[in-house]
């Protein structure tokens, strides 16, 4: 996990020459478009135990969150509560900000606070998590990790996958960042991340981001023939 610490703080660090100006850019355009707020800023879980008052670009109508939430809308088939991206609940800014993958900006405060990382399974309010657990016992392992920015999900879209298929995935990146992390596994997330917004690659599915997660993470090393057959001859009495 300190490797993904120390990455988190290179990349939210040494981009900053280019987030900050997006930041503010983008931060003008609500304002001037779609007016005050400018921000959005709800509870949402981060990793286990811990909710944070997470932060970012107000991408739809100002009344939206009671517009819009497991109160209101029935859970039928999809746990999760992805609004279609037609939807006219998303202002004229926010569907430029939406389109170029620039709404959780800024969320990198909450990287540079240790809150969350780069690379991680999205946050998700209480409301939706208490959904999730009512059919999947195991939803809390999508935070074994921090939340982050992007994750291995956006490789393949969410509403290109199933609630089961989901959490297969985000479990199995909190696993191999924890039993088998490798520096490059994150890197290669992100990169994904960036050309499949600039329509630079194709999404994967969902068994292409599992293949992707399991090459990128560390191996138990497997022992030789010599190793094996060396253990074989040593009687078992005689091994401490």
């Amino acid at each position: 996990m300190r490797t993904k610490r120390v990455f988190d703080l290179f990349v939210a660090v040494t981009a900053a020459i280019a987030w900050v100006p997006v930041l503010l850019g983008a931060s003008l355009m609500v304002l001037l478009m779609s007016g005050r707020p400018v921000f959005y800023r709800s509870s949402r879980w981060v990793r286990n135990g811990e909710m944070v008052r997470t932060i970012k670009f107000r991408t739809m109508v100002k009344n939206a969150d009671k517009l819009v939430n497991r109160t209101t809308v029935p859970v039928e088939g999809v746990r999760f509560l992805n609004i279609p991206p037609d939807s006219p609940l998303y202002t004229r800014p926010g569907r430029i900000l939406e389109g170029l993958g620039l709404t959780e900006i800024p969320q990198l405060i909450h990287v540079l606070r240790g809150e969350m990382s780069i690379v991680g399974n999205r946050p998700l309010p209480d409301a939706v998590m208490k959904c999730l657990r009512e059919e999947f016992p195991y939803a809390d392992d999508r935070f074994l990790t921090p939340a982050g920015l992007t994750g291995p999900v956006q490789l393949v879209g969410r509403d290109s996958l199933s609630d089961s298929e989901r959490l297969r995935i985000e479990g199995a990146y909190c696993r191999a960042v924890l039993h088998g992390y490798r520096l490059r596994l994150d890197f290669t997330v992100l990169l994904s991340t960036v050309l499949i917004v600039a329509h630079l690659k194709k999404p994967l599915d969902y068994q292409g981001v599992m293949d992707l997660i399991d090459r990128h993470t560390r191996q138990p090393r497997l022992r030789s023939r010599r190793e094996i057959l060396v253990e074989d001859a040593i009687p078992s009495s005689d091994v401490a």
